[in-house]
């Protein structure tokens, strides 16, 4: 295709092909006045598919348009008028075989392509009505993302849509080729980005109301996995209710795409298909970053994602939101463990259904009445002092006897002496034995508050066990709640 020899033509031809756009996003698909006579590019497809949508809008044949245009470039071709209709509000127009060569293939190994994800929210939207929606259903069914999953066979009522689709308009029996279902390699998944994106802001730590005052309790791996597991298929079941029971907005009246926010076109999104459309015919400037098929998945799964969008991709990753929930259900029968060893006031103790463990039980005592009291060895001073008073006193009554000339007041300074000492001795005796008494009386509470401890604990857990049926009742519910409403899948309409 040599451009070049005619920028005049090219020019005028990409000018009347925007404001051709344009007046089909504002006009709602229908067009006033005859169209001009645009002059021919050769080896350039955007001419003679302008002329087929014109002729498409005006209910005019456009079998020969459509024929040079497929011949120069059938993809380019087939993404122009299912995107142009669409934004004309006459996506019904449409044969399936473009919607198929439009399409091309789908892979988790390759990024969506820009038109891709534009043809995919035009369908979603309903812009080609039920049929259109089914045949991207299909599409993304047939990639295998997830392990045992099969695209299959369509469903009669699928194959009924599609074949209404493609016997509509006026140029139904063009020939185009059509791209056939592709499947990428099959793979285990981990569930756990998909959960997250369904029900994001998931707690660490869910402390069941048996275990409120015991909350480390509630972070043993045995006792914490089925109360997490059963909250999270709760919100799970709440959050595919949401989904499946999404009134899907109708002031898009018959799919049409308008620009309702009057979005300037520079700032449109990269694949909202008005933006994909201008890029087409060379008005958009240069394509952005393009993401995984598995990106646009999670993206739309995440709230606060268009509905319609969502319900799409719920039902995609249906497989793996189901062998999670499963998962789930069953991590929630798992009874309650024979034992747990739980730390009450700094020791641990083993917690048996019949009460706790009498072996660790003492040994835990026995640790507090060690650390309890405090070695503080015997009272030297006070034995000292007293010792001291006992000399001074034996010395102020020989001292006299022994000396009758000795003047009074030496014998009497002594026995103060004497007494002082014994008292000072004496006191400190008193308050070494109090903090005695206060120490036994410490280690005596604490030993009373880890034997109530561990009883309220064994409590705790036959309260927990009995909390864990109706969880795994509530589970069994939730996972057959959920099960049918990801069988149901979404509505074509």
């Amino acid at each position: 295709m040599d451009l070049t020899a005619s920028p005049d033509t090219r020019t005028e031809l990409h000018r009347y092909a925007e404001a051709l756009l344009a007046d089909l996003a504002a006009a709602g698909g229908s067009l006033a006045g005859t169209p001009p006579e645009l002059a021919d590019v050769p080896g350039y497809w955007l001419s003679p598919a302008v002329d087929a949508l014109n002729a498409l809008m005006r209910g005019d044949d456009a079998l020969e348009s459509l024929g040079r245009a497929a011949q120069r470039d059938s993809q380019k071709t087939a993404l122009f008028l299912c995107l142009a209709l669409a934004v004309a509000g006459q996506g019904d127009r449409i044969h399936a075989s473009w919607f198929g060569t439009a399409f091309g293939e789908l892979s988790p190994d390759r990024p969506v392509t820009h038109g891709q994800r534009a043809l995919w929210l035009a369908a979603a939207r309903g812009a080609y009505g039920p049929a259109g929606k089914i045949f991207v259903l299909r599409k993304l069914d047939a990639v295998s993302l997830f392990s045992g999953r099969s695209s299959g066979s369509p469903e009669p009522a699928e194959s009924a849509e599609l074949a209404e689709l493609g016997t509509s308009g006026s140029a139904a029996t063009a020939s185009n080729p059509t791209g056939s279902a592709g499947s990428g390699g099959s793979a285990g998944f981990d569930p756990g980005p998909w959960l997250r994106a369904l029900t994001p802001d998931e707690p660490s730590i869910v402390v069941p109301p048996s275990l409120t005052d015991f909350p480390e309790l509630a972070q043993l791996p045995a006792l914490a996995q089925p109360v997490h597991s059963a909250a999270q298929l709760a919100r799970l079941r709440s959050r595919c209710v949401e989904i499946t029971s999404a009134r899907t907005d109708r002031e898009h009246g018959g799919g049409r795409l308008v620009n309702r926010s009057r979005t300037p076109a520079a700032a449109w999104a990269e694949e909202e298909p008005l933006a994909v459309l201008r890029r087409l015919i060379g008005s958009g400037g240069p394509e952005g970053p393009m993401s995984s098929l598995t990106g646009h998945l999670l993206a739309d799964l995440r709230p606060g994602a268009d509905p319609r969008l969502t319900t799409i991709a719920l039902h995609v990753a249906a497989p793996i939101v189901r062998d999670a929930a499963e998962n789930l259900a069953r991590a929630t029968q798992s009874a309650p463990p024979e034992s747990v060893t739980l730390p009450l006031l700094g020791h641990d103790v083993v917690l048996r259904p019949e009460g706790p463990d009498p072996a660790s039980l003492s040994a835990a005592e026995e640790r507090i009445v060690t650390e309890g009291v405090p070695a503080r060895g015997l009272p030297w001073a006070a034995h000292t002092l007293i010792a001291v008073a006992a000399v001074l006193v034996v010395t102020a009554v020989l001292v006299p006897l022994a000396s009758p000339e000795t003047a009074l007041p030496v014998p009497l300074a002594a026995a103060v002496l004497g007494l002082a000492a014994a008292a000072a001795g004496g006191h400190r005796l008193w308050l070494r034995r109090r903090q005695e008494q206060a120490d036994a009386e410490y280690v005596t509470a604490q030993v009373e508050e880890l034997r109530e401890l561990a009883e309220n604990a064994v409590w705790a857990l036959h309260e927990y066990a009995r909390e864990a049926e109706k969880r795994a009742r509530a589970a069994t519910t939730d996972l057959a709640e959920l099960t049918r409403l990801l069988r149901r899948g979404p509505r074509a309409g």
